[in-house]
């Protein structure tokens, strides 16, 4: 069984897989100053009597770097950490490719693995919308190269930061308000995050697309991934696919891709 596990900023995703099947998957939140042993813990809480045969990792959170290395050495299973200099077979068409977050390569992986052909067999361009602790916005060519893309704040983030600094406004639960217009604080402000992000999530996929298309001459399928997807996405006119965990996928082909490059 192939451990897959994601880092984010707010939360990490783990994710078995038998072959191409997922089988479980968990969430849990990011603790950025856990001991190596403490990640050790949790694993070991969440997959039980699992056996696993491979891990796959990668993290956006660098503080947490040094647990996670360490933890990752003392298994006696293969190991595939990715990070700048490991191989994943996506070519990053960017000005400093390691400027790129290990989590956006695998997403974009996925991405044309599972959706860069369309219902005719012929590749196409995919356009990603990672909701997470920041809003991504990538561009992935029909050969599956990365192109860049675009970064703004996350939904949650955006709220805590307004409750902070708006003395009169507060925190409110993140859902879909039935009306544009609220009349009341609360509706305003799920308006404002859930409408607005929508909004913003429609005019970039828009202008992404309009670039793609002058590019390569067919219009990109786009997907929505990440874990505060399902709070935005049916608000979205743009959004054509759905995987809530995109970036586990793409763990998983990137483990395998290194694992045939590897000597024997």
């Amino acid at each position: 069984m192939l451990l897959t596990v994601d880092v984010g900023n707010s939360q990490t995703v783990l994710a078995t897989f038998d072959g191409e099947r997922r089988v479980g998957s968990w969430r849990v939140t990011t603790a950025a100053r856990a001991t190596a042993d403490e990640l050790r813990m949790v694993w070991r809480g969440l997959l039980r009597d699992t056996e696993v045969t491979g891990v796959a990792a990668c993290s956006t959170v660098p503080a947490l770097l040094p647990s996670l290395r360490l933890l990752l050495d003392s298994l006696d299973v293969p190991v595939v950490l990715i990070g700048p200099g490991v191989r994943t077979g996506v070519p990053l068409h960017v000005d400093n490719p390691r400027e790129v977050g290990a989590d956006r390569v695998v997403t974009a992986l996925a991405a044309h693995e599972l959706h860069g052909r369309g219902p005719d067999g012929r590749a196409r361009p995919v356009v990603v919308v990672d909701f997470g602790t920041s809003t991504n916005v990538d561009a992935v060519g029909p050969d599956g190269q990365f192109l860049g893309g675009a970064l703004a704040p996350g939904v949650e983030v955006s709220l805590d930061a307004l409750a902070s600094r708006a003395a009169q406004l507060r925190s409110v639960e993140l859902t879909c308000p039935p009306h544009a217009i609220g009349k009341n604080t609360v509706a305003a402000l799920q308006s404002g995050l859930v409408l607005g992000f929508a909004g913003l999530v429609d005019g970039l996929v828009a202008r992404i697309a309009a670039e793609l298309v002058a590019q390569f001459g067919s219009a990109p399928v786009v997907v929505a991934t990440g874990g505060l997807a399902p709070v935005v996405v049916d608000s979205c006119a743009s959004i054509g696919e759905q995987e809530p965990d995109l970036t586990v996928h793409g763990l998983r082909l990137a483990f395998q891709r290194h694992r045939a490059q590897a000597p024997r």
